[in-house]
């Protein structure tokens, strides 16, 4: 028999070889393997000393870099956890820059792959991609360690070809022992649809099946399937299945297709119920043909509407910023979120946010979306966005419009089918655009500002939507995550051909698959349990089912003259509650509308007079919420994400506080009245107490009622950031005397190679 004392020490090395093997192991991912790691680091966190900075092993694997630590958190007291990634662990394609320091020589260097690092470092400053700064101090290991895992992290996280990204790694695994899996599930992607969170399926769009069942949906007779570019025959950049007018013949197709850039023809996006359609088109690059092409492109679509009603074309190179300025509001963005200290700018904070631009792009997608929305649900007209390649912001102006018009996209489900449908398989370029490769000058976040596009209007409408806000900000963050196949390349054609080429340099037999299928990011238990999906729900969501409440009342709401006059004050003509004056709708250069007709050149006064009032009746109407929304574009309802932005910035931290407290009420309240409703249909049905055992056990809701009428008070752990920055994971930029503001004094932009001088 073992004594106390043996008896609490073989406890304490079995609770140790527990936290190993179960916490500690940087190893989640099969085909994940350590290519270097160092000792006796710490971690710097959210203090303005090392008091409370943690202490473990910095590991460099081939998926990510692992921070493992056995210091004790006490004050992370929730369990949200990602299955892939650990508490400190940072994907390899989320690194946006690695800055190397050595406090004695004063020297500090931006590391690039291949290179060389002549000095030790003593500090290690990780630059994220999703705004986060991580930074580890190697005052206790070992020099030539630590020089050792810095090179390393600079050589994985910068690979020089597009089959070193770990997803073929992991995809090769999978394929050599395919009764392996991750996280005990099989790994997605390939045709057809796959799950997500709600237990629906999500359409992938690889099919003709998917694109027959949307004509369907939409209602979209006289569209039809084409598999004119099956095999990827005619065109690259374009799916194997898309949908075009039933009157356009496949030989003509092949015959227009050479004129388009890219060979990309016209895309068809959706279709109202009066009958306009939603059409995407590249530039014509034949200059003498274009005129006649154009016309015959555009009477198919006419005729594919019920009216035979005209054609609007909207030039979006013309009256959008492009994917450079976008690109350079986003680095300012950052450089104001992250790099300058807030106790140093908060009297010009507003005006140093208004000068990036940022949000000044998200009004003009928002509004000239909303313009188009005019056109199709008031005129009856169809639209076609036309730009260069149109691949960019016609990806972005496409997906707006739908969400604003169409409620089965503002489903969990509907939205995941968007972004496959106008994101992924429409050809946009997702390795060039997140830099995967880290050596794209293409590089632009158009799809973040997509997200929060639609962030602002959650913001404006959260009924109206199924989803929450940390749903999106966790998909902008697993396009940052090298195991999905879904943002990892530029077109579905590359897809196929890197992972054919991948496979026969692995011996991987193929079968008749075309390529390899990769995990794909709808299947959101690779990342998450079912508990915490479910907080991609958003408790104030009002089904189909539901009645439209507003105020207490349903659909009762109306505004009052005076009320409604109130609204106005104080902003700027252009944009009073949310609508555009009558002079923005005059023909105009740069106009945000550009009309394809002749007669619609000539746009007249009542014509002007008929949007602005149609902006003007909806405003003042109750919301539909199963119908149609606008955005409110005035100053004050544009606003900063500030859950994407600040989360890892501790100044900006609302402890007990931010939209999550109300979140968590209104969680508690829809779990309280489904409560109600499980009793009342069991009081109805007269069932047994143990069949509706199950039915009462399950919860839509993340935060859940302990009972009727519960009145606790929001959890401690709760703050602005919930559930994205536990204590551990923040790090405040001074640190031990060494300031990073030092570092980028006179910095005008984001940190690069320009503002970092590469010293020796």
């Amino acid at each position: 028999l073992l004594t106390t004392a043996q008896y609490y020490l073989e406890l304490l090395y079995l609770q140790d070889l527990y936290r190993l093997f179960f916490f500690l192991s940087p190893f989640s991912v099969l085909g994940e393997i350590v290519v270097n790691e160092v000792n006796f680091v710490r971690k710097c966190i959210a203090t303005d000393t090392s008091q409370y900075d943690l202490w473990g092993k910095l590991v460099c694997t081939n998926f990510k870099i692992s921070f493992i630590t056995d210091d004790p958190m006490p004050l992370q007291k929730f369990h949200y956890k990602n299955l892939l990634l650990g508490e400190h662990d940072v994907p390899l394609t989320c690194i946006e820059q690695i800055v190397t320091v050595n406090d004695t020589k004063r020297k500090q260097k931006v590391l690039g792959p291949n290179q060389k690092l002549k000095f030790n470092p003593t500090e290690l400053i990780i630059y994220c991609k999703d705004f986060r700064i991580v930074r580890f101090r190697f005052d206790e290991a070992g020099p030539e360690s630590a020089k050792k895992v810095c090179l390393a992290i600079a050589h994985y996280s910068q690979p020089t070809d597009l089959q070193l990204l770990f997803a073929f790694e992991y995809v090769g695994e999978i394929y050599h022992n395919p009764a392996k899996k991750v996280n005990g599930i099989d790994p997605g992607g390939g045709g057809g649809s796959i799950g997500s969170a709600s237990g629906q399926q999500t359409p992938l769009f690889e099919t003709y099946s998917d694109w027959d069942r949307e004509i369907k949906r939409t209602g979209a007779s006289e569209w039809r399937v084409c598999s004119v570019n099956e095999g990827y025959m005619i065109s690259t950049c374009l799916p194997e299945y898309f949908v075009v007018p039933s009157s356009l013949a496949d030989q003509d197709l092949k015959l227009y297709s050479y004129s388009f850039i890219g060979r990309r023809m016209p895309l068809w996006s959706w279709n109202h119920p009066n009958g306009s359609a939603l059409v995407r088109m590249a530039n014509i690059k034949d200059v003498l043909q274009q005129r006649r092409i154009d016309q015959r492109i555009c009477n198919a679509i006419t005729r594919s509407h019920p009216l035979r009603s005209d054609v609007y074309k909207s030039d979006l190179d013309k009256c959008l910023p492009n994917i450079q300025e976008i690109q350079a509001a986003h680095i300012k963005l950052k450089q104001l979120c992250v790099n300058e200290p807030f106790e140093e700018t908060e009297e010009k904070w507003l005006s140093s946010l208004e000068n990036t631009r940022w949000l000044e792009y998200i009004r003009s997608f928002l509004k000239h979306s909303a313009e188009l929305v005019y056109m199709m649900e008031c005129k009856h007209v169809s639209v076609v966005l036309q730009e260069e390649e149109g691949r960019d912001l016609s990806c972005l102006a496409a997906s707006l419009i739908q969400v604003m018009l169409d409620p089965y996209f503002r489903t969990i489900v509907g939205f995941q089918s968007l972004i496959q449908k106008e994101w992924v398989m429409a050809g946009y370029q997702f390795l060039d655009r997140c830099n995967h490769l880290k050596r794209s000058d293409k590089e632009s976040p158009l799809f973040l500002m997509f997200l929060d596009c639609v962030w602002q209007l959650l913001e404006q409408y959260p009924a109206a939507f199924e989803f929450s806000e940390m749903y999106l900000t966790i998909l902008y963050d697993s396009a940052r995550i090298s195991l999905f196949g879904t943002f990892l390349f530029n077109c579905p054609h590359q897809r196929v051909k890197e992972s054919t080429e991948f496979a026969i340099s692995k011996n991987i037999q193929l079968g008749d698959e075309k390529g390899l299928k990769f995990p794909c990011v709808w299947d959101w238990s690779l990342q998450f349990t079912s508990r915490d999906r479910l907080l991609f729900h958003n408790p104030l969501y009002i089904g189909k089912s539901a009645p439209c409440v507003q105020n207490g009342a349903v659909k009762t709401f109306k505004r009052s003259k005076k009320n409604y006059s109130s609204t106005l004050r104080g902003v700027p003509p252009a944009l009073k509650n949310g609508i555009i004056s009558e002079q923005e709708f005059l023909p105009r250069r740069n106009s945000l509308i550009l009309k394809l007709k002749p007669d619609f050149l000539q746009q007249t006064e009542s014509q002007s007079n008929s949007m602005e009032q149609y902006f003007r009746d909806w405003f003042a109407k109750p919301v539909d919420l199963h119908g149609v929304i606008l955005p409110h574009l005035s100053g004050t309802q544009i606003k900063l994400w500030k859950l994407c932005y600040f989360r890892w910035v501790p100044e900006a931290q609302i402890n007990h506080g931010g939209f999550i407290t109300a979140f968590h009420k209104v969680s508690l309240l829809a779990d309280e009245v489904d409560m109600l409703n499980r009793n009342l249909r069991q009081y109805k049905s007269n069932s047994s107490l143990q069949g509706s055992c199950s039915e009462l056990d399950q919860s839509r809701m993340y935060f859940r009622a302990n009972s009727l009428n519960d009145t606790s008070e929001a959890p401690d752990f709760l703050s602005s950031s919930f559930p994205f920055s536990p204590v551990g994971n923040l790090c405040r930029r001074s640190i031990l005397g060494t300031p990073l503001s030092k570092f980028l004094s006179g910095a005008k932009i984001w940190l690069s190679t320009e503002t970092l001088a590469n010293e020796d």
